[in-house]
C-alpha cells in the first residue's frame, strides 16, 4: 500500500498573481491509499538457479572466486562471495580486486537481463569503487540496482556489505548495450 497526496481543491485558480507567487499554496491535499504493483526491470523471468547454472560456470572467474547469486527482486540482484584464501590479500583482509570482481559479476548479470538477450548483449565500460571497511572472514553480499537503463548504456549502483549488513564497498558500474549481429541467409 502506498499513500499519496492528490489535489482536492484549487482555491486560487482564478487568481494568477496568487498562483505565480505562491504555487505551493494553490492546492489543499487529501491523502488517498491505493495498491501499487511494481513490475520488474528484467526483460524476462529469471531465477537464482538459472543464473547459478548458466551464468556462473566452471572455468570462469566468478565460479573460481565462489560467487553465487542469492536473490533477485523486481529491480535488483544480489550475489555473495566468500572471504577466504581465494579472495584475501597478503594481510588477511578481502582484496579490493575481489570486491570489484563481485560487483562487476552481479552488475553484468543484472544488466544482461534488462535487455532482449536474443538481440542485444552488454559489455563493461567502466567500474570504480570505494572500499569502506575491511572484511576478514565470512561472506560479502553485493546488491546491484540500476541508476540508468538506456537503449545504449546502463549505469548500476552496487553496494557490498558484510554478514552484519555493514557497508564494505560502494561501486558504480557502466555498461554498453550492443546489438547482436544477425547473419542473413545466402541468397
Amino acid at each position: 500500500m502506498v499513500e499519496c497526496l492528490l489535489p482536492k481543491q484549487n482555491v486560487a485558480s482564478s487568481n494568477l498573481v496568487t498562483r505565480s507567487l505562491f504555487p505551493s499554496l494553490i492546492f489543499f491535499y487529501q491523502p488517498i491509499t491505493f495498491l501499487m504493483t511494481k513490475s520488474s526491470i528484467f526483460f524476462a523471468p529469471v531465477t537464482v538457479e538459472d543464473i547459478n547454472t548458466t551464468q556462473i560456470i566452471d572455468g570462469q572467474m566468478s565460479r573460481h572466486l565462489g560467487i553465487e547469486m542469492t536473490e533477485i527482486g523486481p529491480d535488483f540482484m544480489t550475489a555473495k562471495m566468500p572471504v577466504d584464501h581465494r579472495t584475501i590479500q597478503r594481510i588477511g583482509i578481502l582484496h579490493g580486486g575481489a570486491s570489484l570482481a563481485l560487483a562487476e559479476t552481479v552488475g553484468s548479470i543484472a544488466a544482461s537481463f534488462c535487455v532482449d538477450r536474443d538481440s542485444f548483449y552488454i559489455v563493461g565500460q567502466e567500474i570504480n569503487a570505494n572500499h569502506i571497511r575491511p572484511v576478514r572472514t565470512g561472506f560479502v553480499y553485493a546488491t546491484a540496482t540500476p541508476l540508468h537503463l538506456g537503449k545504449s548504456s546502463q549505469v548500476w549502483d552496487i553496494k557490498v556489505r558484510n554478514e552484519e549488513g555493514k557497508l564494505t564497498c560502494v561501486s558504480r558500474f557502466t555498461v554498453a548495450v550492443l546489438k547482436r549481429e544477425t547473419t542473413s541467409p545466402a541468397g
